[in-house]
């Protein structure tokens, strides 16, 4: 199976030891597939969604609402897209996906989320095992807040009521959760944060959860079936 990286985003300068998107993903749903990777922020997109049997799209420090070039070309291949090929969002992903077919995405009132957040599997879908929860790390403070038509709420939290969506057609899925971030990276994250933003405590939290189990081995399975899926 050929998967096509959609890259909205690059790591901070000071994290540049991690790599970049594409190599997270690579770990994450494993070596038995194909990848190619397009850098959207740079206005490189693919030439026909057919290009690749599933698309993954990236985090990103922009906003699904931000006036960018880039953003405007990237939700035009996602309407192409959707429908000939498998879609997968993450976090910045999960919003423009909802936003390219018909959501809203805001700047949450609820702040940055940020270590490891816990979500309640609200309804289990066929590329799901048979979890209740999962925990998995986080950094967002945009949040979808009216999910596209066609669209169903699979998992959730107090802090992110919309924190997993599919698609009624079968050809998308998205997390506002990190799957890809180790640990050790997610921590990282939490202390770029400036004090105004992420308080003491709050950032003393988010560190003692990351200290947790994670459930994103389980995340790159639910992803590997989807895309392996048969429509």
């Amino acid at each position: 199976m050929k998967i096509g990286i959609l890259e909205t985003g690059r790591l901070p300068r000071r994290l540049a030891a991690y790599g970049a998107f594409d190599g997270m993903f690579r770990a994450l749903l494993g070596e038995a597939h194909e990848y190619a990777n397009w850098p959207v922020l740079d206005g490189v997109l693919p030439d026909d969604p057919a290009q690749c049997d599933g698309w993954i799209v990236t985090g990103s420090a922009a906003g699904a609402y931000d006036d960018l070039p880039w953003i405007a070309g990237l939700t035009r291949f996602l309407q192409e897209a959707r429908g000939r090929t498998r879609l997968v969002g993450i976090c910045f992903g999960h919003q423009i996906m909802a936003q390219a077919f018909g959501g809203r995405v805001e700047k949450s009132a609820r702040g940055w989320g940020l270590g490891l957040h816990e979500y309640a599997v609200r309804e289990r879908v066929p590329w799901m095992d048979g979890a209740a929860t999962f925990a998995v790390p986080v950094s967002h403070q945009d949040q979808v807040v009216a999910p596209p038509p066609g669209a169903r709420v699979v998992a959730a939290s107090d802090f992110t009521p919309i924190a997993a969506l599919a698609y009624d057609d079968g050809s998308a899925i998205s997390f506002q959760c990190h799957p890809e971030f180790t640990p050790s990276f997610a921590a990282e994250l939490v202390a770029l944060r400036r004090p105004e933003e992420f308080d003491d405590v709050r950032r003393a939290a988010a560190l003692a959860s990351l200290q947790r189990p994670n459930d994103n081995a389980r995340l790159g399975g639910w992803i590997n079936r989807f895309l392996g899926e048969r429509g």
